[in-house]
C-alpha cells in the first residue's frame, strides 16, 4: 500500500484545479442555516471517484492493520472486523468537486468502536489512512473519532461495491469526502499531521465544506 504516483492526468487536472481555486464561491454557510455547504449542487447518484485503480481484494484475505501510537497494535481479518459492534447511520456527503448527496444510509463499525480497542496513546493526534490501491489522507484524530465517523460496509441496505470501496471504507459526513478513503486497509495514529495524497497535491489539510476548504491555504 505505498502512495500512488502524483504524475497521472488526473492528478495533474486537480493540481491545476488548486492553484487556480476552481469552484470556489467565497460564500459563507453555516450547517444550522442551510444544509447544503457553498459551492455544492446535489445529486441522486453516487458519482464514483477515483484514482483509476479498484483493488480485488476477496474477503478471505482482506486485513486490517492499525498500527503508529497505540496501545493495541491490530491485526483483523473480516470475521474479527465483523465482530465489532455493528451501527446503522443516515447521514448527508459532499465532494470537493461540488456534488452533495443527502440521506446516505450506512452500516459498518464506527471508528470509537475500533479505537476503544486499539486505546490510542496520549500522544496521537492524527491519523493517516492508507487504502490498498495506494491512496493516503489524514485527518486529525478527534475528527476521526467523530460520532457519526464510521468504517463503513453497507450502503442504502446492500454491500459497498468495489467501485464506491468495498469491501470497507471510511466514512467522515462533516468532512469533504476525500477523506473518507475507500478500501481502507490500514490506520496509522501519528503524533503530527503529515500531508496525504490530495494534500500533497494542493488539496487543503483539513477540508471543512462549511468554510470551503477545497485547497491548501499556502
Amino acid at each position: 500500500m505505498d502512495d500512488t504516483p502524483d504524475d497521472s492526468k488526473l492528478t495533474r487536472t486537480k493540481r491545476l484545479w488548486a492553484e487556480a481555486g476552481k469552484f470556489l464561491t467565497g460564500r459563507q454557510s453555516r450547517p444550522e442555516e442551510d444544509r447544503l455547504p457553498p459551492g455544492q449542487h446535489l445529486v441522486r447518484d453516487w458519482p464514483v471517484l477515483d484514482l483509476g485503480i479498484h483493488p480485488d481484494l476477496p474477503l478471505s484475505t482482506w486485513r486490517l492493520d492499525v498500527v503508529g501510537l497505540v496501545e493495541n497494535r491490530l491485526s483483523l481479518n473480516w470475521e474479527q472486523f465483523q465482530a465489532l459492534p455493528q451501527t446503522e447511520l443516515r447521514t448527508d456527503i459532499h465532494c470537493v468537486t461540488t456534488w452533495s448527496r443527502y440521506d446516505n444510509d450506512w452500516k459498518g463499525v464506527r471508528v470509537r468502536e475500533l479505537l476503544d480497542v486499539a486505546h490510542p496513546v496520549e500522544q496521537a493526534t492524527h491519523v493517516l489512512l492508507h487504502s490498498y490501491d495506494g491512496y493516503t489522507t489524514n485527518l486529525p484524530l478527534t475528527d476521526f473519532a467523530a460520532p457519526d465517523a464510521m468504517l463503513a460496509t453497507h450502503w442504502q441496505g446492500q454491500p459497498l461495491t468495489q467501485a464506491h470501496g468495498g469491501p470497507m471504507r471510511a466514512m467522515v459526513p462533516h468532512l469533504y469526502f476525500w477523506k473518507s478513503a475507500k478500501w481502507l486497509g490500514r490506520i496509522e495514529l501519528i503524533g503530527a499531521d503529515r500531508a496525504g495524497f490530495w494534500e500533497r497535491n494542493g488539496y487543503h489539510m483539513y477540508g471543512d465544506p462549511w468554510r470551503e476548504q477545497r485547497y491548501s491555504e499556502d
